[in-house]
């Protein structure tokens, strides 16, 4: 009687735990659609943001714009699942000594993809929506100088 009970527990053990792992490698699928080369042009200048699927739980992203033949912005991203937590985390050249600024997801859906830190200077909230024909909105916002501040981006997939 005793090893049939070992047995079971060993059983549901194992059981358990394959399911777990699963789901935990499942969640940045959500994001997805978020892989491939994405621009926005106007007339300040063109915007880029190239994603990468890295491994199971990470995605990296570099986005730059370039006015002219000059870089004026460049950010180093990586979108990386810890657990059933969805990090987006931001290096931008020049600001924060250089040292990358984490944001964890808030909303998460086959749609949208919602990133919050409250306690970062600007923007406390970046916001990836995808749209109809290869389209997506980057959008950051939060309190610049005291002030509300948005900022919103659609992008084409290239």
């Amino acid at each position: 009687m005793f090893q049939k009970i070992t047995l079971l527990m060993l059983v549901l053990a194992v059981v358990s735990c394959q399911k777990k792992e699963s789901v935990e490698k499942d969640k940045i699928k959500i994001a997805d659609w978020l892989i491939g080369n994405w621009e926005n042009t106007s007339t300040d200048g063109v915007l880029t943001e190239n994603w990468q699927k890295l491994n199971d739980s990470t995605f990296s992203a570099a986005s730059y714009f370039i006015k002219g033949k000059d870089t004026i912005h460049f950010e180093s991203i990586v979108l990386s699942q810890k657990g059933e937590t969805l990090t987006y985390i931001a290096t931008v050249k020049g600001q924060n000594d250089d040292k990358p600024v984490e944001f964890p997801s808030t909303a998460e859906s086959d749609k949208q993809l919602v990133f919050e830190n409250p306690k970062h200077d600007y923007p406390q909230k970046i916001t990836y929506t995808k749209g109809a024909n290869n389209t997506l909105t980057a959008e950051i916002s939060g309190n610049l100088q005291g002030k509300p501040s948005s900022e919103k981006f659609v992008m084409t997939k290239k």
